[in-house]
């Protein structure tokens, strides 16, 4: 399979190029190969849905951001599949087409009209803890989409009635005014765009072809997941117009922060306290982890922000499902209170070992009674 070229050298852009920068860049190029104005042209259709599905990716951030990380691999694995024809694009693009040119297609505002047309992608951010990103999760959301009208089929008329075509514009959904030398194309006012007008409407949708649905799915969260990924549920968007298909929905992954552990990749962080002595002689202690309680060997003469290791207690990778570390820093504790007894063998232990350490602190008793013995 050829490689894909570059989004931002197929629309002559820099990676730093503003929405707006990039939407004129696209203008300039969809015009130089749209279909319609090279009939036949095969290489101009290639490079028509080529700078299409450039622009895209580009104009949305999201699909921007991953595109910028992981490139047209990172794409496909979240889902994103370009356009299969120059159809798709109209279906997905008329409007800007007609803002841009005055025009979109003949094709497009046939399908606009009367063919049928895929439904739109929706989205939804949800939260997660962090034992539920890196375990996975079946979560259920409530969500509500537009689909076609049951009772009409998404024509909008009674049943046994069909639209009929719009006789102001002839079911292009638009019509011409010249002004002088130009000529200016703007919304039929008889159908709004629709190319069809309904005699007898639908008493169900109120002639509309759609209605409001709500509806409980379940997602499946891979373990593994991190913040930001988009998990694609297909063919739970907006239904399709007139038969098409669906859309897809996407939930975008935010995870809380949890206190006691930071991550970073397939890996897991967190800190242990432990006694200045258990950090001299060595000890056996107990940290927590996702998975519970574990034991874990502290060695003789840790010292503070050392860190140990423990294997395969990070979250799983989403491609090998191999886990990742929990690495564990070391918080070595001073006390800032001593018993006597305690100080006593401290000092015992800094003559041992040749340190000058402060001398006792004495309360105003010792004082008194030192100043009255001179």
């Amino acid at each position: 399979m050829a490689s894909k070229r570059d989004y931002y050298e197929i629309l002559s852009v820099s990676v730093s190029a503003t929405e707006t920068e990039i939407k004129k860049a696209y203008r300039v190029v969809a015009k130089k190969y749209h279909p319609d104005l090279n009939p036949g042209n095969g290489e101009a259709e290639v490079k028509f849905k080529e700078a299409s599905e450039a622009y895209e990716v580009l104009r949305d951030p999201q699909k921007r951001q991953v595109y910028d990380q992981y490139g047209h691999e990172g794409l496909a694995g979240r889902g994103f599949q370009g356009f299969s024809s120059a159809e798709d694009i109209f279906s997905n693009f008329g409007d800007i087409f007609d803002s841009f040119f005055g025009f979109g297609s003949s094709r497009s505002r046939s399908s606009q009209s009367q063919g049928p047309r895929k439904g739109r992608d929706l989205q939804m951010q949800i939260e997660l803890t962090l034992s539920e990103a890196v375990f996975g999760v079946d979560k259920k959301v409530e969500i509500e989409k537009t689909i076609d009208c049951g009772t009409c089929g998404g024509d909008g008329a009674k049943p046994g009635f069909s639209p009929t075509t719009c006789p102001t514009c002839q079911g292009y959904g638009q019509v011409q005014q010249n002004r002088g030398f130009l000529s200016i194309a703007t919304t039929c006012p008889e159908c709004r765009g629709k190319g069809r007008v309904i005699s007898d409407p639908c008493g169900d949708c109120q002639g509309q072809g759609r209605k409001r649905e709500a509806k409980t799915i379940e997602v499946k969260i891979p373990a593994g997941v991190d913040e930001g990924m988009n998990i694609r549920v297909s063919g739970e968007g907006e239904g399709g117009y007139s038969g098409g298909p669906a859309g897809d929905f996407y939930v975008v992954v935010s995870v809380r922060e949890q206190d006691d552990f930071a991550r970073q990749g397939d890996h897991l962080y967190t800190q242990l306290s432990v006694g200045m002595v258990q950090a001299s002689l060595g000890t056996m202690s107990t940290v927590s982890t996702l998975d519970g309680q574990e034991k874990i060997t502290v060695p003789r003469g840790s010292q503070m922000g050392d860190v140990l290791t423990l294997q395969g207690h990070g979250a799983p990778n989403l491609r090998s499902g191999k886990r990742g570390n929990l690495y564990i820093e070391l918080k070595v504790l001073i006390p800032k209170r001593l018993t006597q007894k305690q100080e006593q063998l401290l000092r015992q232990f800094a003559v041992e070992s040749g340190e000058t350490v402060s001398e006792p602190k004495q309360g105003l008793m010792d004082k008194l009674k030192k100043k009255k013995k001179k």
